[in-house]
């Protein structure tokens, strides 16, 4: 830990030292990077504009992130700002760059919160961001007026401050409540090693069902050998190319085969599934009354 607080106090002082740009020589150093890509006119600006990044990211730091990733993200936004920042309308770098410098920091705190997507539209970001600042303002209030809000009466509040549904309240004060648990952790000390992935229940098939499940597909395979082996040559062909392929074949490609219409092959074929059905009703009213007997 230690060597991380030197490094963060170390780039604070450097960043500290670096010049402070006056407009024009902000202005130079922007059109040297964008018309001639001068590596040396993007340093000297993003170096210039760090001090910015770093006072940025340690608004941040009460969110549980370490403010070395904090800064690296406050960086990375400063370089992006950099890439894109267009001096010809005619607005400073450091205003530009702040929102760079914000949205690259939010993103980051938001991914880092929980392995779930916190959040990703704007309005969520916003709540995130600003919901428990608002709730302790409203309360601070109520408490002033000597008034006690209960739980929905301050969701709904907090939803008409921000400017979002109740809704998107109440499920962000969920995500907010709880952090990310490992199911490897154990129960508990008496627990005798149960961790809580043990606990959940198991939805895969059971040994039982398979074997169900393998004798119930074999024997209905067995019924429709027998049931086909009660058409003609030619009722097969058409069940086969019509139902037993990846890709059918039409009424039309059979008929054409087989020197018939298109209506004469949809009549063969149907007539083919009725006698399919005769048969499969005979054999299954065997199996019942060889087992009711």
């Amino acid at each position: 830990m230690a060597p991380d607080m030197g490094e963060d106090r170390s780039l604070a002082r450097r960043a500290m030292k670096a010049e402070l740009l006056d407009a024009k020589t902000e202005l130079r150093l922007a059109y040297a990077w964008r018309e001639c890509r001068d590596e040396a006119a993007l340093h000297r600006l993003i170096t210039a504009y760090m001090r910015l990044a770093i006072s940025m990211a340690a608004k941040f730091k009460h969110y549980g992130v370490p403010i070395n990733d904090l800064i690296q993200e406050a960086s990375l936004g400063l370089m992006k700002a950099a890439d894109k920042f267009d001096p010809d309308r005619g607005v400073r770098f450091s205003t530009y760059a702040m929102w760079w410098i914000r949205a690259s920091i939010q993103d980051y705190v938001m991914r880092d919160w929980s392995m779930v997507r916190t959040g990703s539209t704007s309005s969520q970001k916003s709540l995130f961001f600003n919901m428990r600042r608002v709730q302790a303002r409203l309360e601070r209030s109520a408490l002033a007026a000597g008034k006690t809000l209960d739980k929905h009466q301050l969701r709904q509040m907090i939803a008409a401050d921000v400017g979002v549904p109740l809704r998107a309240v109440e499920m962000m004060e969920g995500r907010l409540a709880g952090a990310d648990y490992s199911l490897n952790v154990t129960q508990s000390v008496e627990g005798e090693g149960l961790e809580w992935i043990d606990a959940l229940e198991d939805n895969s098939a059971q040994a039982a069902d398979l074997v169900e499940e393998s004798h119930d597909t074999g024997q209905l395979r067995e019924w429709l050998i027998t049931a086909m082996q009660a058409l003609s040559d030619r009722e097969r062909l058409i069940v086969r190319e019509r139902k037993m392929r990846e890709k059918p074949r039409t009424l039309e490609s059979l008929g054409n085969e087989l020197g018939l219409s298109k209506e004469r092959i949809r009549q063969l074929e149907a007539a083919a599934f009725a006698k399919m059905r005769d048969n499969l009703e005979a054999q299954s009213k065997e199996v019942l009354s060889f087992f009711a007997a």
